[in-house]
């Protein structure tokens, strides 16, 4: 671990033992940008996937941090609404899984049956918690092959911590927020006026200046996308911000959760020139691009080499080192995987649990490509040499 990230977890420590209810980071400083080291735009984007969520438990402060000290690109969230309307970080709907709401009994009686995406779901429902509720809440770890000495360790963040997190950060680093479930959120929290989550949610990226077209000049200084599942969140906000979004494609069997759209008929070449009216890029599941057997990868399809026909750019979910989710095909080898994904199928973003991994790569592979008498391009010759040798 480094100073610096050993320094930050202690803070985050004490804080959070100091401090009982509500926990809070503080807002963005407003650092100049331009004495920043910019954003890098020469190759795939490393995405920190709920943050590093492979060492830290999801899309916690530590998490975010943790990723920007590894190299991150693009720091990825998911955003849900509270019952009193606040925008917070968190991926399920339902907090049971990866919070230890089992162990508050003053809310005991919070439990519901909600019908989310045409499923009926049981559990502790976000949108029936206050902010301070879900402050008082902490977060573990999603699964249980994964460390789990921070669990109990770190609070919900909200929407605005988050931000603070990246216009803090010590060069330029991006922020890829996903409107979660739309659709359920506005069923289940109401905000004056009218308004709907998706006006919420641009509202507070404009408060803190994210704004302009993908590699415009307002951009580079304070790079977003946004992301979700549904297309119609997104043809709505399109007009309100002319920030890049992007469309995340499900797998093959599960239908738009606002337009109730197969898969098939979303990956056509006829709803990609539509759809290419208001996003830049789609984001679909690896394993629909590239689909497997027996986990063995077969033919890939044409979906990446058809959205680039339509201009679209193509960032794929979710790349992880555990053996259980690399393929047979890679030999237990992370680096083989992201070699794989970037050189052949020629992908321009990635979504990782582990940013250090890809960075890693994405250095090694650079410094290959570019200078042999680089160190790190040594080194790749000599272990290529090596494993030809053992072939």
């Amino acid at each position: 671990m480094s100073p610096l990230w050993v320094a930050s977890l202690l803070f985050f420590f004490l804080f959070e033992t100091t401090h009982g209810g509500r926990t809070l980071y503080p807002l963005p400083s407003k650092q100049d940008s331009t004495s920043k080291q910019p954003l890098q735009t020469s190759r795939p984007y490393n995405i920190a996937h709920r943050g590093s969520n492979g060492e830290i438990p999801e899309e916690t402060a530590a998490a975010y941090m943790k990723a920007i000290e590894e190299g991150a690109d693009f720091i990825e969230t998911d955003i849900l609404a509270t019952k009193d309307g606040s925008l917070i970080c968190f991926h399920d709907v339902t907090l049971d899984d990866t919070t230890d709401i089992a162990n508050h009994m003053e809310f005991s009686d919070r439990k519901r049956t909600y019908e989310v995406q045409g499923v009926n779901i049981t559990g502790y429902f976000v949108v029936d918690f206050t902010l301070d509720e879900i402050k008082s809440l902490r977060v573990k770890q999603r699964y249980p092959y994964r460390d789990q000495q921070y669990n109990g360790k770190f609070s919900i963040i909200t929407f605005e911590e988050f931000i603070a997190i990246a216009l803090d950060a010590n060069r330029i680093v991006g922020i890829y927020p996903e409107i979660k479930n739309p659709v359920l959120i506005n069923q289940h929290v109401k905000w004056p006026n009218g308004k709907k989550f998706e006006d919420k949610f641009v509202e507070l990226l404009k408060k803190y200046g994210y704004k302009g077209e993908y590699m415009s000049e307002d951009w580079l200084k304070q790079p977003v996308f946004i992301q979700s599942f549904a297309p119609t969140t997104l043809i709505y906000i399109s007009n309100m911000t002319d920030s890049p979004k992007l469309f995340l494609i499900d797998d093959v069997s599960v239908p738009t959760q606002d337009t109730n759209q197969s898969y098939w008929e979303i990956t056509s070449d006829s709803y990609l020139e539509y759809i290419r009216n208001y996003v830049i890029g789609i984001g679909p599941w690896k394993d629909t691009i590239v689909p497997t057997q027996n986990n063995y990868l077969t033919t890939p399809s044409d979906l990446v080499d058809r959205a680039h026909a339509h201009n679209l750019q193509v960032h794929p979910y979710t790349f992880r080192n555990e053996n259980i989710y690399l393929h047979f095909d890679f030999h237990q080898d992370p680096y083989a995987e992201y070699e794989y994904w970037i050189k052949k199928i020629g992908v321009d973003g990635l979504f990782t649990d582990f940013t250090g991994s890809l960075h890693k790569y994405q250095v090694w592979a650079a410094a290959a490509a570019t200078d042999e008498n680089n160190a790190y391009g040594l080194l790749h010759k000599i272990a290529l040499m090596i494993s030809s040798y053992e072939k």
